[in-house]
C-alpha cells in the first residue's frame, strides 16, 4: 500500500512538468548576420521576439466523402503540390503499382485550385478514388481504399452482364 501511494504524486508531478514543457515560449532572434534562429532560451543581451505557434493536428490519412463530379471513373486523382514530398511518394506509388491518375497542382493549376476550395483543402494531397476522398498518403490506407474501389467495380460489372 505505501508503493501505490507514492505513485499518484509522482505521476502527477511528471504530468505537470509535460505540460509546462509543451507550453514553452519560442522565441525568435536574428544574428549579426541576418540569420534568424528560434529558441526556447534567448541568448542574453539580445533582441527578442516571441513566436506563437500553431501546432499541426492535421491526420495523416482520412477517407471522407466528396464532391460528385471530381472523382473520375477509370483514374486516381490527386491534388497536389510541387514542393509536397508525400505527394511525390503518392504519384511514385502510383507509377509503380500501374494505378492510372490525374494530378493538378492547387498552387499552378486552375482547376487545381478550383476544386481544392470546393474541397475545403486544408493539406496536400487529397486524393480521390471513385467517390470516396483521402486526406494525406499511407500506403496501407490508399491501398484497402482502392483495393475496396477495384471489388466494387468488377461487382457492378458482373452485374451489368
Amino acid at each position: 500500500m505505501k508503493g501505490s501511494s507514492l505513485i499518484t504524486p509522482l505521476i502527477t508531478s511528471l504530468l505537470l512538468l509535460v505540460s509546462n514543457a509543451a507550453n514553452s515560449e519560442i522565441f525568435k532572434w536574428v544574428d549579426e548576420n541576418g540569420k534568424s534562429h528560434f529558441t526556447d532560451t534567448p541568448p542574453p543581451n539580445t533582441q527578442t521576439e516571441e513566436v506563437t505557434l500553431k501546432i499541426n493536428t492535421y491526420s495523416a490519412a482520412e477517407i471522407t466523402p466528396l464532391v460528385e463530379r471530381l472523382g473520375k471513373p477509370d483514374k486516381v486523382v490527386i491534388y497536389s503540390a510541387e514542393w509536397c514530398k508525400i505527394c511525390d511518394k503518392a504519384k511514385k506509388y502510383f507509377r509503380i503499382n500501374n494505378i492510372a491518375y490525374v494530378s493538378y497542382d492547387v498552387e499552378k493549376s486552375r482547376t487545381g485550385r478550383i476544386d481544392y476550395k470546393l474541397l475545403r483543402g486544408r493539406a496536400v494531397p487529397i486524393i480521390i478514388v471513385g467517390k470516396k476522398r483521402m486526406n494525406g498518403f499511407s500506403v496501407s490506407k490508399f491501398s484497402k481504399l482502392y483495393d475496396n474501389y477495384l471489388k466494387k467495380q468488377v461487382k457492378e460489372k458482373l452485374n451489368e452482364g
